[in-house]
């Protein structure tokens, strides 16, 4: 087995340990952060994102610390095209996407890899908490020993190729003994919190952000209650998230929440909680890892959200793309565009992109354009 890696080094701490841990069972390393965009191209701070300077400086510097070769990858160019744009298209086309996952898919795994045999160099070498395991030739995606870190759910479109050019040290450790080898190592960053949002959306308005982005603007339009019947005035369906309650600006005496949007009409649908709940849904674009694509239904947990506990349901098979499945159990508001991911216990099974929700009302829920990849 080759012992070569390089190691993807964002400048936070995961990433730091992960890259000190490979070095010190032996490996040849060498690091690299990977510039996804210009921070002053989208109007954000150079010292306060992901890609920011400071980042790159910190990252710089844990390589210099373990004597490591270090370079910045520009991917910019890919970065604006797979998930920038496909982020604005999902927003407008009534979904709600989750570039993390598309990060990890079109950049980390695709395009990493792609340097790292360039460079003669075996693995590829993250920070995120899941494992890898060969049984019987088969490469399988766990999650990591620790419940509340666990990112196998971002990573369910890894390939066997990617899976076994893969390493992932922090798997099998706590986030508190993560923190405790970068104070140990005085590594400059092991008090550096934990990145929460979108890394080119940092203060969380995606609205203003698609805005300056395109140089589009938003209209507003009418909320409409389950029935049809106008009640209200909105600033741009693309605001609105299914399950969202804070916010509306609607004043009823009780709670209402989103449970559809309509893009074309530019309607909000709002009503009451038990709307958002469903059993069924569809999704494209499966990637099957524990093995390749059922011919016959299967049982497994699935969950459609990161921080969601997986439920029980039936995956129906439609081709090896396409797959209907159905919980035991209504889910809470299931939305198109997030990723629908499979377990059989700790082993991820495969995912895909939620095409379409079947609403406990009976309506379906989905993306004007399915095709948005």
């Amino acid at each position: 087995m080759e012992k070569t890696a390089l190691i993807a080094m964002s400048g936070g701490v995961d990433s730091s340990v992960a890259a000190y841990l490979t070095v010190s069972q032996g490996f040849k390393c060498m690091g690299t952060t990977m510039r996804l965009y210009t921070n002053e191209d989208l109007g954000l701070s150079r010292f306060h994102t992901c890609c920011s300077q400071k980042n790159i400086e910190d990252a710089a510097q844990v390589a210099f610390d373990l004597d490591i070769p270090y370079e910045v990858l520009d991917l910019t160019v890919d970065f604006k095209e797979k998930i920038i744009e496909k982020f604005i298209r999902t927003y407008e086309s009534g979904g709600t996407p989750n570039p993390c996952i598309d990060c990890n898919r079109y950049m980390k795994f695709d395009k990493l890899l792609e340097f790292a045999e360039k460079n003669g160099l075996y693995y590829i070498v993250t920070g995120h908490y899941a494992a890898i395991e060969e049984r019987d030739g088969r490469f399988l995606l766990k999650k990591a020993l620790d419940p509340t870190k666990d990112q196998s759910y971002v990573l369910y479109s890894m390939t066997q190729r990617q899976l076994r050019h893969t390493l992932f040290p922090m798997g099998g450790l706590l986030k508190t003994e993560t923190r405790k080898i970068a104070e140990q190592q005085g590594f400059i960053n092991s008090k550096k919190p934990d990145s929460q949002d979108i890394c080119f959306v940092p203060d969380g308005d995606y609205v203003k952000f698609m805005e300056e982005y395109t140089g589009r603007h938003y209209p507003d339009g009418d909320f409409i209650n389950e029935s049809g019947k106008i009640i209200g005035r909105h600033h741009g369906a693309v605001r609105y998230t299914v399950g969202q309650r804070k916010g509306l600006g609607l004043a009823f005496g009780k709670p209402v929440y989103v449970f559809k949007k309509d893009m074309k009409k530019n309607t909000v649908s709002v009503g009451d909680e038990s709307l958002l709940f469903s059993k069924e849904l569809s999704a494209n674009d499966m990637n099957w890892i524990a093995f390749d694509a059922p011919n016959r239904p299967i049982r497994v947990k699935a969950k459609t959200r990161y921080r969601q506990a997986e439920q029980w349901a039936t995956v129906y098979p439609n081709g090896a793309d396409c797959i209907d499945l159905i919980f035991d159990e209504p889910q809470r508001a299931i939305t198109s565009g997030q990723a629908v991911v499979l377990y059989d216990g700790d082993i991820v099974v495969g995912g895909g992109t939620i095409t379409q929700v079947k609403r406990s009302d009976g309506s379906k829920e989905s993306e004007e354009n399915h095709d948005i990849s």
